[in-house]
């Protein structure tokens, strides 16, 4: 039987490997598109280096290689753009140009293009899909690019839109990487008095969810838009010791939310200097004591439960930060 062909966009990136690694298991033939290398360098014969800005190479590998899956996942998600959007050219004439190759490839069966969760901002409960409150300019691109998708009609293929929110795990970087790594320093404070919920993920169980939003009921996913995330709220607190007893970290200690408060307040002075990720930033500390609670019910009711349990998930990303030499 001929190998199902996927291309991945951003298959370098963070979700993007793990994504690469599950469907290579699965025996399918993948392309991962991206303009840096894989952070996994057993990945590299299936990688291509391609900015996804540059349309007409972009539409010349789509007609060469015609994949029957297409996971867009390329982007730049870093939030250091304050000026304009012009240097988040990838969230958006990006998404213009990947319309524009899967409109223009016959064969694709499903595309699933990845969002995200700051097209509002945090806290921020939506009324519907198209109801946007981005507080960040790299929100603001990504609400573009769903506009752009969702007014492109037809495109030849069954497809979804996902919003990856606080997604952890192996072959992860800023911003939850510098969270473990902080509670592994024993730098990391919990703040007094506040018991937050976080509707976070674990990358292995994201990628699950993608695979049967591929593969899944055409009628439950065709133009709907999902937040990928762990189904069950968690205690922040409860994750962030979990994951210092699975390091042997020192025990966190807890401060005041005004304590918290002024810490972070030096934080933003340090980053306005010289030190690109301080440890604690007043927009940390908000996403820190915010409630995220995303939908997920109609994702949950294609997927079932999820194979993996926030301890699960802390386990194996300890494991895989000593096996990187991180701690």
């Amino acid at each position: 039987m001929e190998k199902k062909k996927i291309i991945i966009t951003g298959g370098s990136g963070f979700i993007g490997t793990n994504l690469v690694e599950y469907f290579v298991s699965l025996g399918w033939n993948v392309l991962n598109i991206d303009i840096h290398s894989p952070r996994n360098s057993a990945h590299m014969d299936y990688w291509q280096e391609l900015d996804i800005v540059n349309r007409e190479e972009l539409l010349r590998v789509f007609q060469k290689y015609k994949p029957d899956y297409v996971l867009h996942f390329a982007a730049r998600t870093d939030l250091d753009e304050k000026e304009n959007l012009s240097g988040y050219a990838a969230n958006i004439q990006g998404v213009r140009n990947m319309v524009d190759a899967i409109k223009s490839t016959s064969g694709i069966k499903r595309t699933i293009f990845a969002s995200s969760q700051l097209v509002c901002k945090v806290g921020y409960q939506p009324e519907n899909d198209e109801d946007y409150c981005p507080n960040t300019l790299y929100g603001h691109s990504k609400v573009i690019g769903e506009q752009i998708i969702r007014a492109a009609g037809e495109i030849g293929c069954i497809w979804a839109l996902v919003r990856p929110t606080s997604i952890w795990g192996p072959w992860f970087d800023i911003p939850y990487r510098t969270f473990f790594l902080t509670i592994n320093k024993g730098f990391y404070i919990h703040s007094g008095g506040i018991q937050t919920l976080k509707k976070w993920g674990f990358v292995l169980n994201s990628v699950k969810q993608v695979y049967d939003l591929l593969v899944g009921p055409e009628n439950l996913i065709d133009t709907k838009t999902f937040y990928l995330a762990d189904y069950s709220p968690l205690v922040l607190k409860d994750f962030a010791n979990t994951a210092q007893k699975e390091m042997g970290a020192r025990k966190i200690m807890t401060l005041p939310v005004w304590l918290m408060t002024l810490i972070a307040k030096g934080g933003d002075l340090l980053k306005s200097l010289f030190w690109k990720n301080p440890p604690l930033t007043s927009f940390r500390l908000n996403n820190i004591i915010t409630n995220e609670i995303q939908e997920t019910t109609s994702l949950e009711s294609i997927t079932g439960p999820l194979p993996y349990s926030y301890e699960e998930g802390i386990r194996k990303t300890v494991a895989w930060l000593k096996s990187q030499h991180l701690i």
